[in-house]
């Protein structure tokens, strides 16, 4: 979904070599929340700040409702990349309160180190600890993924949580329902690792 606020090259350009590499689905990136509803599976990247991106899906007409219907509602695959994943909480609490999509409950809260020599944002590789899922099948547990974030999606309940990693306190970072799942990392940055993930997604997911 293209509305103004993700890495739309990048997550395109990794979803078009899995695709090469496995069953040749086309790649659409779009707009119009006619394409989207039509769609097999929706994926719904983010980069910037949670109410600039809450705005920006708001301002694509019809975009909100199509996701509500055929995504948490329906039965459509949906993937939340970064602030696509954090859209589906309960509330954002970056710089102000601001409404989520509400599909899984929980919210949007700081990263908050206390060792000074550990930055923020979290920018850079890091491992991960996940759960007995599929879609982390094959992925290498020696490489790890790809973070760039200040904020984390903070579940209410544990069962929705599929993966943690650390930045000295254990954060949420893979979360699951039923056809929703999400990412804080980016696979896309992420190499043969994101690959093999937007795979099981394709393969594990369907409509």
């Amino acid at each position: 979904i293209d509305y103004g606020s993700g890495n739309l090259r990048s997550a395109e350009k990794a979803f078009q070599r899995m695709s090469a590499e496995t069953t040749g689905e086309e790649i659409v990136v779009s707009s119009d929340a006619e394409v989207v509803r039509k769609a097999d599976r929706i994926v719904l990247p983010g980069v910037g700040a949670f109410a600039d991106c809450r705005r920006g899906l708001d301002a694509a007409t019809g975009m909100v409702e199509v996701l509500e219907e055929r995504a948490h509602k329906g039965s459509v695959p949906f993937l939340g990349v970064c602030v696509g994943m954090q859209l589906m909480a309960t509330v954002g609490c970056e710089h102000r309160d601001t409404d989520g999509l509400c599909w899984i409950a929980g919210e949007v809260v700081a990263l908050s180190p206390n060792d000074s020599e550990l930055k923020i944002p979290h920018m850079g590789w890091n491992d991960i600890s996940v759960s007995e899922h599929p879609i982390f099948d094959g992925i290498d547990k020696n490489i790890g993924f790809y973070f760039l974030h200040s904020y984390f999606f903070k579940a209410d309940k544990k069962k929705d949580v599929i993966a943690t990693s650390c930045y000295q306190n254990e954060f949420d970072c893979a979360i699951n329902n039923d056809n929703i799942c999400g990412f804080q990392f980016h696979p896309e940055k992420s190499h043969n690792n994101g690959i093999r993930l937007f795979k099981n997604f394709s393969d594990i997911f369907q409509c």
